[in-house]
């Protein structure tokens, strides 16, 4: 198209059709980080009129912060964000912050310590007397406490230190004898890619309730008056999900169609590794996003046993099921 014809066009007032012109209802979901394998479902299910078909336009943004999905989410200046399901007890609990899980997406922690493939310590007691590196936030300290102390040893005699999020680079150049905060989904395969053999333990081997990783947050005022719209994004989301268990090679090239190249470049081969590694994390016999309340419990106890929260938040106010 001539640049002439587009400024007649212009001068005539057409311009691209929104989604509320195409009678579509508009939701604004905002990532908990960069796109990245575990949003695969998403852009498939945009790429494909899954979402269009569920007569929904979804806008997709990135968090300046890592709590403005849940922030915003709550403040109702979004309409979903995906977030962490002990933030969200957290906020529930600690803060009296209306928000709700309407969705689990990943269904177990990806978060695991980690440590490199030579290093002498073969089970989470063998860290009394080691350092471990740690992103500074707190629930980190309970997960390795817990760990520790269910397999034997004393959690007093490990040193953590706050190595803010330059965790591969610690375990590598030997600041640290391992991380936590540490993703199997990204740091490990990263860490592959660059030449470094990794090992890690698993918190819930060790006593640490199996919490949903990642979680699709509202709040109840959107909840109440958006929940067609939310349950159609789902049923859309779902179908995106489907297509990305059968044809994980296929999703991932459309996510890397929609990486954010200028801040955030993905390397294809550590999206690959890291899709392998979400898939059986994201499955559920009960459907794609299913809760269960026993999750949530399970996690509340545990949260309230390490003093992250102070009361227990009612569970039928933090999660609702979506899944039909």
């Amino acid at each position: 198209m001539s640049l002439v014809l587009v400024a007649v066009m212009a001068a005539c007032g057409q311009k691209a059709t929104t989604g509320s012109e195409k009678g579509l209802a508009e939701i604004d979901l905002m990532l908990d980080w960069y796109p990245n394998a575990v949003h695969s479902y998403l852009y498939v299910a945009e790429e494909k009129g899954y979402f269009e078909e569920e007569g929904i336009k979804v806008n997709i943004q990135f968090p300046a912060n890592p709590t403005d999905p849940i922030n915003l989410a709550a403040a109702g200046q979004i309409t979903l964000g995906i977030s962490y399901q002990p933030d969200v007890v957290i906020a529930r609990a600690n803060q009296d912050v209306p928000v709700k899980s309407v969705g689990a997406i990943v269904r177990s922690p990806l978060n695991h310590v980690v440590l490199l493939n030579d290093s002498p310590v073969k089970t989470p007691k063998d860290l009394e007397g080691k350092t471990v590196g740690f992103p500074g936030i707190p629930l980190n300290e309970a997960l390795l406490k817990t760990m520790v102390k269910n397999d034997g040893g004393n959690p007093d005699n490990v040193t953590m230190i706050d190595v803010g999020f330059e965790l591969g680079t610690s375990i590598v150049s030997g600041r640290v004898d391992g991380v936590i905060g540490a993703y199997i989904n990204h740091e490990v395969p990263v860490l592959k890619h660059k030449g470094y053999d990794t090992r890690y333990f698993n918190p819930v081997d060790y006593g640490v309730p199996s919490f949903y990783e990642l979680v699709v947050v509202t709040n109840d005022n959107t909840w109440n008056e958006r929940q067609k719209d939310i349950e159609a994004f789902w049923r859309a989301a779902t179908k995106g999900y489907e297509f990305m268990k059968a044809n994980p090679d296929e999703a991932l090239s459309i996510l890397l169609s929609n990486q954010d190249k200028a801040n955030f470049p993905l390397i294809e081969e550590v999206e690959k590794e890291s899709l392998q590694i979400l898939l059986p994390k994201m499955e559920s016999a009960n459907g794609f996003g299913s809760q269960d309340e026993s999750s949530w419990q399970e996690t509340i106890d545990w949260m309230i046993e390490f003093d992250l929260i102070k009361k227990e938040p009612r569970l039928e106010d933090i999660f609702v099921n979506i899944v039909k």
